[in-house]
C-alpha cells in the first residue's frame, strides 16, 4: 500500500472540509464516490493522508488539491510544494512588500 501526505500548518484551511473534497473528487475505474476498500483517507490535526492499495499518481492529488484551492479562494497565496516522494506540502507564496517602500 501505498500513502500520500498533504500537510498544511496553519488554520488558513479546514483539514475536514479538504479531505470531504477528495473523498468525492477522486477517481477509482473511472468513477468518483467508488473508493471502496481500495483508497482510504484519513485526517489528522493538520494532514490529510490517502493510502491506497492500487496504483495512485501523487500528480492527480496536486491536481486534485490546486482545483480545492482554487475553489476556495485561495490559490493565489497557497501553493503546492512535493516535499518528499509521498508527500505535499501547502506553503505560502512570498510576496515582497519593499516596492512599496521605494515610492514613498
Amino acid at each position: 500500500s501505498s500513502g500520500i501526505n498533504a500537510e498544511y500548518g496553519d488554520k488558513i484551511m479546514d483539514p475536514s472540509d479538504f479531505a470531504t473534497y477528495l473523498n468525492e473528487k477522486i477517481k477509482v475505474a473511472g468513477k468518483t464516490g467508488n473508493l471502496g476498500t481500495n483508497v482510504i483517507i484519513q485526517k489528522e490535526a493538520f494532514k490529510v493522508n490517502i493510502l491506497s492499495d492500487i496504483p495512485f499518481s501523487k500528480r492527480y492529488l496536486k491536481y486534485l488539491t490546486k482545483k480545492y484551492l482554487k475553489k476556495q479562494n485561495l490559490r493565489e497565496y497557497l501553493r503546492v510544494v512535493a516535499s518528499s516522494p509521498s508527500t505535499y506540502e501547502l506553503r505560502y507564496f512570498q510576496i515582497n512588500l519593499d516596492d512599496d517602500d521605494a515610492e514613498d
